[in-house]
């Protein structure tokens, strides 16, 4: 098996988020608003609008301080 396989199936065995849908994105990001680095990575990979968060329960506040992120 050539490299370029290994690295492919190591990587799939050790992914976190291979079956995330939009909607549990979201409510990940909700709960865990505190852990900026990962809601960022969230926001940026699904193109989640502040609206959105918002009606998932974000408080204001927390939605605005991610600034220019979000749409």
């Amino acid at each position: 098996m050539g490299k370029a396989k290994k690295r492919n199936l190591a990587l799939k065995s050790n992914n976190k988020i291979s079956n995330i849908t939009r909607e549990s994105a979201i409510e990940q990001i909700v709960t865990n608003i505190q852990n900026r680095i990962d809601a960022i990575n969230l926001i940026t990979l699904f193109g989640i609008s502040a609206e959105e968060l918002l009606e998932a329960g974000a408080t204001y506040e927390d939605v605005i301080s991610f600034g220019g992120i979000i749409k």
